[in-house]
């Protein structure tokens, strides 16, 4: 979405840099290396559908070679072009600083209406983009690992991976070319739900810390807090599901494309959830009234607003009207420059995109090294967990008797105590402590240093300060 008089997406991210690169000491040639984008690849590729030949754009940018194989995901839209390619990559190269992943930045991105097509038709054209890049090693484990965006999901990545397969018949590590597959064709568990899980434990983590839920105005936890979500896809889905049913959070709004659900009371995800899928629209949910003009909403006031859809949606039209304590930016690139500018000097405390939603690079990590390794995580350690727990249990009870103590365990202890961790509990928690020291390491940057006036800045900074010394490893 561009507003006139405001920079584009690709600017935006540059004069985000431009701002934290002044507090930092980087040589002038050293600063640029790091913000250029290294390459752009782009195909026109034709695919015969309907009785005749259909061209297609794509694009595959790599932003930084820093570390390699390069991530990013592929996203499906009509919107996608060069800058936008090149600005999200640009953000994943700071993303993977930033949680430590060992990866460099990539994006790419398919200028299609997926709903256009039925699936027998994407899976053709997915196959002949796939066949572009890979052939140009734009999709390989060691090079270049794409995953899921906006647009595209499991099934998609299936298919890549299999593109793949086929033309590296004696690839022992095939299935590590695209990550957020289905667990049945070499994904991992919790894969889907690792964005908006990533946002939740990001909220989870912020609200460890008095003085800066104090900073935003509010106080206490997250039981209770009103959150409006914009965007019910994946993230926005899974971050609202989690924040109301496990949080306490109550979800006051949903905006969508077509209008909005407002309710004060609070919104049953799951129930809208399955009224989109069934009717395709917000419209005639009765859990909540309706509101035609969905962006309106975003200027409701609430303790928490998630953008989670696409970039530029807060923006110098709407964001002196914003009346959110702080935004959590589920999306890329959902507040502007200018709009962050704005939103700064009201003291809104904002958590940036490139630690919000990193929860989903972070599980790709764990996909990808479950892919080389060869093995599901837990299958070696589970069963001799749940033994060593149980030796423990046992001795306990047998105390208890020997002695007349009487003791008794709370009702379903044991079993939950007893249960070994299996793949799913290992990505959760490996998530969680992703982002609590991604958040750590940002509020060390943030009220450390008395030039940080807010957490974006803290987050470039933590994240070209990495990527600068990989850089000065290699002798630069």
């Amino acid at each position: 979405m561009q507003v006139t008089g405001e920079p584009s997406f690709r600017d935006s991210v540059d004069l985000m840099f431009n701002r934290a690169t002044a507090l930092m000491d980087l040589s002038p040639g050293l600063k640029q290396k790091i913000q250029v984008c290294n390459s752009t690849y782009t195909v026109r590729f034709g695919v015969r559908l309907r009785g005749q030949i259909e061209t297609f754009t794509g694009y595959r940018s790599v932003h930084s070679e820093h570390m390699e194989p390069v991530k990013g995901g592929i996203r499906y839209a009509l919107s996608v072009n060069q800058n936008e390619v090149e600005a999200l990559a640009a953000l994943m190269t700071y993303k993977c600083a930033l949680v430590e992943t060992p990866f460099g930045g990539s994006k790419g991105g398919l200028c299609i209406d997926p709903r256009a097509w039925e699936p027998h038709e994407l899976e053709a054209i997915t196959r002949r983009f796939a066949y572009e890049l890979i052939k140009r090693d734009l999709i390989n484990p060691a090079q270049n690992v794409p995953a899921p965006d906006m647009g595209t999901g499991e099934r998609e990545m299936a298919w890549i991976a299999d593109q793949y397969a086929r033309m590296n018949t004696a690839d022992i590590n095939a299935k590590a070319c695209v990550t957020g597959k289905p667990p049945h064709a070499g994904g991992i568990q919790g894969r889907v739900e690792a964005t908006g899980r990533g946002v939740q434990y990001a909220l989870q983590e912020f609200f460890r810390h008095p003085e800066d839920i104090a900073l935003a105005g509010l106080s206490g936890s997250l039981d209770g807090k009103r959150v409006i979500v914009q965007g019910l896809g994946n993230v926005g889905y899974h971050a609202a599901k989690f924040l109301s049913e496990e949080d306490g959070a109550i979800v006051t709004a949903v905006i969508e494309h077509d209008g909005a659900i407002v309710n004060d009371k609070g919104i049953a995800i799951e129930e809208l959830r399955q009224w989109i899928n069934k009717t395709g629209s917000v419209k005639g949910f009765a859990g909540g009234d309706y509101v035609a003009e969905g962006g309106a909403v975003l200027e409701k006031e609430c303790d928490i607003l998630i953008p989670a859809a696409t970039e530029g949606v807060i923006n110098l039209t709407n964001a002196a009207r914003i009346q959110a304590r702080m935004i959590v930016e589920a999306a890329n690139g959902p507040v502007t420059f200018g709009a962050d500018e704005i939103l700064r000097k009201k003291g809104v405390v904002i958590i940036p995109d490139m630690y919000a939603n990193a929860g989903g690079v972070t599980v790709s990590y764990f996909e990808w090294v479950k892919n080389l390794s060869h093995i599901r995580f837990g299958r070696m350690q589970r069963r001799a967990e749940e033994a060593r727990h149980l030796l423990l249990v046992n001795e306990m009870e047998r105390l208890s008797a020997d002695k007349g103590l009487g003791w008794t365990m709370s009702p379903g202890f044991k079993d939950k105590y007893l249960r070994g961790a299996g793949e799913l509990e290992l990505v959760r928690s490996g998530l969680d402590d992703t982002m609590r020291t991604a958040y750590q390491a940002m509020r060390e940057v943030w009220h450390g240093r008395p030039d940080v006036e807010d957490l974006r800045v803290a987050a470039y900074i933590v994240s070209i300060s990495r990527v600068a010394a990989t850089y000065q490893s290699k002798g630069l």
